[in-house]
């Protein structure tokens, strides 16, 4: 997903306690750097401030990333020549989604995480309708021996 130009992440949503790949394809990749860092941080005061060395493939400057539940996500990139792309000073902020937890059953005194068993059983429904549409009629035509395929 290009949430920015030149920014691109493996996700379509930034999700708290997620990690996530950022590709950057930006200024410095295009004008061939060596070397790339991204410097970021967490929530508005940059808390948990951390630089890093990108790795240089086809796909631009990429490193992965574990989201921290602090509000939002900031970084800025720069090259070996210290030079700066800062989204044109206003650096690149993305707001950090709270994980989904109407699926999560915290057990007592364990902190054991487990999806309700409706939603499991639900699957396990959707599961065996499929198959069922996909082979019952396959069963009853006799249509149901592997195809052989000769090259």
């Amino acid at each position: 997903m290009e949430l920015v130009k030149n920014i691109f992440f493996n996700t379509d949503r930034l999700i708290a306690g997620n990690s996530v790949k950022i590709s950057y394809t930006g200024l410095f990749f295009q004008d061939d750097s060596k070397k790339v860092f991204i410097r970021y941080g967490f929530g508005e005061n940059w808390e948990n401030l951390v630089e890093t060395e990108m790795q240089k493939t086809e796909l631009g400057f990429q490193t992965e990333i574990e989201l921290l539940d602090k509000g939002t996500f900031n970084f800025c990139i720069k090259n070996e020549d210290d030079k700066w792309d800062n989204n044109g000073g206003k650096n690149y902020t993305f707001e950090i989604e709270k994980p989904e937890t109407s699926l999560v059953v915290i057990n007592g005194n364990t902190s054991v995480r487990r999806l309700r068993r409706t939603y499991i059983w639900s699957k396990k429904l959707k599961l065996a309708i499929y198959k069922i549409l996909t082979y019952f009629p396959r069963l009853i035509t006799g249509n149901y021996k592997k195809k052989i395929h000769n090259d």
